[in-house]
């Protein structure tokens, strides 16, 4: 009589390989970028007055201009809608290392009956209730305002789902009084100040035309594979996404075989399938790998800036986790999932 593991080992080796669910434009350049209201996108719909407005407020870090956000916010709506989106979110990171989203309808009542409406006012901002995300002590539990901003420096996106899409608005979140309550102010905090200090440095160089430096980081994501059915045996991986108990491997990274060695045919096909996922949201993956420890690999992308680098690293580790499930993994993404062998750092090639 086979044990579970056994059963689950069969299942493993009769399983054949799945197929992309993700539907792209098959050309690479068609593809990258095509569910992102990027400036291209932004040209064309916009009228020039208000695009010129809206390039400049990007490239400068600004908040987005009441005075042209209604055309904005309309242009976006009609793309998205284009694109098979039902609903809209204000997408931001909390203080709990993940990502939030309130997803909430086009609809609005006109005269008696539902018409697709989105104004400037709701995309530059929203009121979700805070009461239940960490604040670090900032305010009483009853103190539950929180707000979350659009940041245009990001690029709104597209996510699709399986009965229709979702466009994400990356935003701020803050307390009433003003206090950060997400991981996103400091970082753009700590960039403005960098930059402030290198314009200094430049001055005293005899540059007299740079106006901004910035920091540009592309963060190495290195992560598990195990499947699913053999992960659904382990109750501390499902739970905790790393093992707290076991034996060691009978085959670690002695030889260093795994480095870099040909990536098997089921993994290949998930990570092909990430890669079309995140070239549709315009996040440049530029390398993919055997990392040393079993098991182990790591997706590298071309470097951003550090603001536009970190909500895509969040949306990578989101898309490795939603890809790995359809193909029947587990992608964990602890630094140290198992002992005895190398953990998974995200390199922070920073400059």
């Amino acid at each position: 009589m086979f044990s579970s593991r056994q059963s689950a080992l069969m299942a493993i080796a009769a399983s054949a390989l799945p197929g992309g669910s993700h539907a792209c434009p098959a050309n690479p350049d068609e593809r990258f970028g095509c569910d992102v209201f990027h400036l291209e996108v932004m040209r064309k719909r916009l009228p020039r007055p208000v695009f010129v407005k809206l390039e400049k407020i990007i490239r400068n870090g600004e908040m987005l201009d009441p005075s042209i956000a209604d055309t904005v916010a309309n242009a976006m709506k009609d793309w998205a809608i284009e694109h098979g989106a039902t609903h809209y979110t204000h997408w931001f990171q909390p203080m709990t290392g993940l990502t939030a989203e309130k997803h909430d309808a086009f609809w609005e009542y006109a005269g008696g009956r539902v018409i697709s409406e989105f104004s400037g006012k709701r995309l530059i901002s929203g009121e979700p209730d805070a009461s239940s995300f960490p604040s670090g002590g900032l305010r009483s539990t009853f103190e539950a305002r929180g707000y979350t901003a659009w940041d245009p420096s990001v690029p709104v996106f597209i996510a699709h789902g399986p009965k229709g899409s979702t466009l994400h608005i990356p935003c701020f979140f803050y307390s009433y009084s003003g206090e950060a309550l997400d991981r996103k102010i400091p970082l753009l905090r700590s960039v403005n100040a960098l930059s402030t200090q290198a314009l200094r440095i430049l001055r005293l160089f005899g540059n007299t035309t740079a106006t901004r430096v910035s920091a540009m980081v592309g963060a190495e994501q290195e992560y598990f594979l195990v499947d699913r059915r053999l992960a659904a045996l382990r109750p501390d991986l499902m739970l905790t996404g790393r093992t707290l108990l076991g034996a060691p491997s009978p085959k670690g990274q002695e030889l260093g075989d795994h480095y870099f060695g040909a990536i098997p045919a089921r993994v290949l096909a998930f990570m092909q399938d990430v890669e079309m996922r995140l070239e549709a949201l315009g996040i440049p993956a530029k390398t993919r790998h055997n990392e040393v420890a079993p098991g182990q690999f790591e997706l590298a992308p071309l470097f951003e800036e550090a603001n536009i680098a970190t909500d895509h690293n969040m949306l990578v580790m989101n898309i490795l986790k939603d890809t790995a499930a359809a193909h029947g993994f587990l992608c964990l993404l602890h630094e140290k999932p198992f002992e005895g062998v190398n953990g998974s750092g995200k390199h922070n090639n920073w400059s």
